[in-house]
């Protein structure tokens, strides 16, 4: 797993995790509390069904802490693992309703960010012997935001901006709101509140020519034709070897490596997230007594 792969804290967890058990469990779960289990104890082992890369085992045994404090969890594979083969990638001992009461939320989680981590590393094999490095964007799902990102990053991807506050990146509207490119950039660095790194959204030669000019951070290639894109790198690279150039709009992994090999910095695609399935995994008892 890339080490700039790492978990928010609990403190900023638990309250998503205890959100979604109350929406999961309501007023309690009526087929383990009419099957009366309060003093079992139960064994049992999540499975992944298909190869893939797994991501989300912490949030499946925090989610079990969150009912009850007296489980054992342990670890068969490392977060972050590609398994090439369907195999067992933990093991859990704890009261029985707990494991019945938190299996759902658990699998969900582990599920999701996995399946995001796997199409991510399908993704970032393709550029992996090239210095571009793959990004996300923030078309990620309401309220999943932190981990969806979190699992790009174990899948080998770079996390973008997590919101609008992380970095300045005036984009096509903006421009047309600020009056021009240049507009909106000088705006921007008269009215920040603190140095923020500013990227602009470029569509035409004529605009890089603007954006270089204007000795931004970062300049973005946006939905343009990789002949045109490698033109626009040639010009960047020559003026301004210090500015980050990023590609974006219609990513696919067939025009992937193409555009990696036009010697941008960057690749942003939000593909990884909203167009990965989730990963089949299975949890089983074991035993019970």
């Amino acid at each position: 797993m890339p080490t700039a792969a790492y978990l928010p804290p609990w403190c900023v967890l638990d309250p998503l995790l205890d959100q979604w058990l109350q929406e999961d469990l309501g007023r309690g779960d009526r087929t383990t509390q009419a099957l009366d289990l309060t003093h079992q104890w139960g064994t049992a082992h999540i499975r992944l069904n298909r190869a893939g890369v797994i991501a989300g085992l912490p949030l499946v045994e925090r989610v079990f802490q969150r009912l009850s404090p007296n489980i054992t969890f342990s670890y068969e594979q490392p977060e972050g693992a590609v398994c090439e083969q369907p195999t067992v990638v933990a093991r859990l001992s704890a009261p029985l309703p707990t494991i019945l009461l938190g299996e759902r939320l658990a699998l969900n989680c582990l599920m999701r960010l996995s399946g995001v981590a796997t199409l991510t590393h399908a993704y970032a094999q393709q550029i992996a012997d090239l210095p571009t490095k793959l990004v996300d964007t923030r078309k990620t799902t309401p309220g999943l935001r932190i981990l969806e990102k979190y699992a790009v990053a174990v899948g080998g991807g770079v996390n973008h901006r997590y919101g609008l506050d992380d970095a300045i990146l005036i984009k096509d509207n903006h421009i047309v709101a600020a009056g021009g490119l240049t507009a909106a950039v000088e705006q921007v660095r008269q009215r920040s509140p603190f140095p923020l790194a500013i990227e602009v959204e470029t569509e035409t030669l004529e605009q890089v020519h603007e954006a270089i000019a204007l000795k931004v951070d970062v300049i973005m290639l946006d939905n343009m034709p990789i002949p045109q894109m490698a033109v626009a790198v040639a010009h960047i690279r020559a003026a301004a070897p210090f500015i980050k150039i990023e590609a974006s709009g219609n990513i696919t992994r067939d025009t992937l490596r193409e555009v990696a090999l036009t010697g941008v910095d960057y690749i942003s695609t939000s593909a990884t997230i909203t167009q990965a399935p989730w990963l089949d995994f299975s949890l089983t008892l074991s035993g019970h007594q």
